[in-house]
């Protein structure tokens, strides 16, 4: 996810607000979905929800809006467990609006599409991600990075062009439109495929973007979580030499004998980071605290690249020469467009890369919370959305 830098900490909740929707704060519209037949009535879905800060979910069940002529309705089968899913039902962002229904990675089956939807049909395995929405007129829209518009609408926590709140993947169903869905490729399972919606395509747009593909190069993964761990097997799938890099030695087994690290660093480790130095050509950064950058610069060869990638409420700092000296760069990346989502799941299908996960069931999903923060899976939870039978548990 995108690094934020706020200057002044009197503010930073509004310069993080303004900074994660600006579909609030400028004056271009998304282009607003095509309605369907309005005689039609609405769906009921039942989904968790969190009703305040302390961002406990329980059963919600709400009215889905009318699947208009674009739209595609979605039974939800999986969705993954993100980070960004526990900083928004707690409000760590200061942003978060209530009643809530989390969940961005989102897995699955077609049950009816609008009369003007050419890609699905009913049946089809589908998947959903972070962004619903988007203006389709910026530059960003216009070059197949719509991850990057002003007016872009996330999955939960925002709203439609018509006023309908959206609510995320933890639920019994979506209505997406089709602009916004990506089939399921048959090679991956769906409970597999379901993180590959944001952490897989977070660490394959940036090395795409930045001309980090070739085979031959040496990178790092700076944090084994669910993002890092799919930034290993991807890496290593693009036949690069890979080394990962935690504050301790606690995951050096898993990072080498599971996932296939070449190497691997304790960042507390000065002698061994010394011996690194001017070694790497990227260092993904998936850590989502506060931390030192210099030591991982410090590691990259000429015009080596620093990807940040966490969500960081804190200003970073970094002495200049330290960049000035090896004409290195930092930079951030946020999740990928809906092509590159694509390009990750046919690329994982071919190279038969699959995600590290726990699959539980719904009704374990705020102990699955506390143990992300606790950094207690390997890798990724995934809720079993539709072996819940959410239907059954519902309330208002």
């Amino acid at each position: 996810l995108a690094y934020i830098s706020p200057l002044d900490a009197s503010n930073r909740p509004q310069l993080i607000q303004s900074l994660l929707s600006p579909c609030f704060a400028t004056s271009v519209s998304p282009v607003p979905r095509k309605m369907g037949n309005e005689a039609v009535d609405m769906r009921t879905a039942v989904g968790w929800a969190a009703r305040d800060a302390g961002g406990h979910l329980s059963p919600y069940t709400y009215k889905l809006r009318k699947t208009g002529l674009e739209d595609v309705l979605v039974k939800v089968m999986y969705c993954g467990i993100c980070h960004t899913d526990i900083h928004q039902a707690k409000n760590h962002l200061g942003m978060s609006n209530y009643p809530m229904v989390p969940g961005h990675e989102v897995v699955g089956e077609v049950e009816e599409v609008g009369d003007e939807v050419t890609k699905y049909r009913a049946g089809d395995i589908v998947g959903v991600g972070l962004i619903v929405g988007c203006c389709r007129h910026c530059h960003p829209c216009k070059s197949s990075n719509e991850q990057y518009c002003n007016k872009k609408i996330w999955s939960y926590n925002d709203v439609y062009t018509d006023g309908t709140p959206t609510h995320g993947g933890f639920s019994s169903a979506m209505v997406v439109d089709q602009k916004f869905v990506v089939k399921i490729p048959s090679g991956l399972a769906p409970e597999q495929a379901a993180p590959l919606l944001c952490a897989g395509v977070t660490v394959y747009s940036p090395l795409k973007q930045f001309g980090l593909t070739s085979p031959g190069l040496r990178g790092a993964i700076l944090g084994l979580g669910g993002v890092g761990h799919m930034g290993v097997k991807i890496a290593k799938a693009m036949g690069h030499h890979v080394t990962v890099i935690s504050s301790s030695d606690r995951k050096r087994a898993e990072a080498m004998d599971d996932l296939g690290a070449d190497a691997y660093l304790v960042s507390s480790d000065g002698a061994a980071m010394a011996a690194a130095a001017d070694s790497l050509d990227y260092v993904i950064d998936t850590v989502p605290a506060h931390h030192a950058l210099e030591p991982y610069l410090a590691l990259l060869k000429l015009d080596g690249k620093l990807v940040i990638m966490g969500v960081i409420g804190q200003p970073l700092s970094f002495v200049s020469p330290m960049l000035m000296l090896g004409r290195k760069s930092i930079t951030g990346s946020f999740v990928g467009s809906v092509e590159e989502t694509e390009e990750t799941l046919a690329f994982c299908e071919a190279k038969g890369i699959t995600s590290q996960i726990e699959v539980v069931k719904m009704g374990y999903v705020n102990e699955a919370f506390e143990r992300l923060e606790r950094n207690d899976v390997r890798y990724r939870f995934v809720v079993d959305v539709a072996g819940n039978n959410l239907d059954d548990t519902s309330s208002s």
